[in-house]
């Protein structure tokens, strides 16, 4: 068995998640993992494998079947996924959706550029949840989607709320409005703003002497993020913070209402359910099972951006193509 040689590029919540990824995959390695951080602060969990700088990432052409980026969408991946695909097949977790279009190019150029593959936006959502709304709206075309995601911790935005200026740390939690939801579920295909499906509530720790009046501004004014939510924010310590709020469980759901019959005289729920202990680690597995499809691809000889739904599911398995219809067809 061939092994696909892994490197994580940012040791965070997520990279420790695709560090725990590999390790479940036995035709999976990790090879290295690079950070800009100083090497020798970070202590990995995988023995024998080298911390490494992110300034020597050029440095291990060659030694990488698949990078996997691990930083924010707000600031890190539109720098980071294009310029590392010049060096290496890429996969990222981008999850910024009104600007995948956008990542999307700039990806696929840099990419083509020197050959290699890169898929964006994996994970759950985007990623398996857009799978689900790919499927159902082909299956049931008269009809309606609603994704709504949480109760949960929203890596993305809380990542971005950390971006604000005297922020020391923050949590993010997206929470569906409940009336919205029973509503979609009895098949009534009601159409709703975005701030009537989500509500979003923010546990902030503020640096010592910080305008906490100008951090509550711009997190309920950052457009893409919370500008079209009722936010409310919250401040308090990181002692309560690390008592309250130190895990990261996340969820949603993906559900589509239609009519079939010659008179739409049927009606159909298709609703698709993920409850996660572990935001980043489940996005992590997500990110893994793709860097599979990514490194067959680049054996196949393909090049460019890709996302979820370009990879045929068979290239996400370990399983060959007879024991998958033996298995689970």
């Amino acid at each position: 068995m061939t092994l696909v040689r892994i490197g994580i590029l940012g040791y965070g919540n997520l990279g420790r998640g695709v560090e725990c990824a590999v390790a479940d995959n036995e035709d999976m390695e990790l090879a290295a993992v690079f950070t800009r951080r100083n090497p020798e602060s970070v202590k990995i969990m995988t023995e024998n494998v080298p911390v490494v700088a992110a300034a020597e990432l050029e440095k291990w052409q060659g030694k990488i079947d698949v990078l996997v980026i691990c930083g924010g969408s707000a600031t890190d991946m539109p720098e980071q996924t294009p310029a590392c695909a010049k060096l290496f097949n890429v996969v990222d977790s981008f999850d910024t959706h009104k600007k995948i279009p956008e990542h999307f190019a700039n990806v696929d150029k840099a990419a083509r550029e020197t050959g290699h593959v890169a898929l964006i936006s994996t994970g759950w959502d985007p990623g398996m949840f857009s799978v689900n709304r790919l499927y159902s709206s082909c299956i049931l075309p008269k009809g309606k989607n609603y994704t709504f995601w949480g109760k949960g911790v929203s890596q993305g935005h809380s990542d971005a709320i950390r971006r604000i200026k005297g922020v020391k740390d923050a949590r993010q939690y997206t929470i569906p409005v409940p009336e919205a939801l029973e509503a979609v579920r009895s098949g009534q295909q009601p159409d709703f703003t975005t701030r009537e499906m989500h509500r979003r509530e923010c546990f902030v720790v503020a640096e010592e002497g910080a305008d906490l009046e100008r951090i509550e501004n711009e997190i309920k004014t950052m457009p893409n993020y919370f500008a079209d939510y009722d936010t409310t924010v919250h401040f308090i310590t990181e002692e309560e913070l690390l008592r309250d709020h130190r895990g990261i469980p996340h969820g949603g759901f993906v559900i589509r209402t239609g009519k079939t019959g010659r008179n739409g005289e049927n009606s159909h729920v298709i609703e698709y359910r993920l409850k996660l202990d572990s935001n980043p680690e489940f996005t992590a597995s997500a990110i893994i099972a793709f860097c599979r499809a990514v490194a067959r691809l680049s054996k196949e000889g393909d090049s460019g951006c890709k996302t979820v739904f370009d990879i045929a599911p068979a290239y996400l398995s370990p399983l060959s193509g007879e024991e998958l219809r033996r298995t689970m067809l």
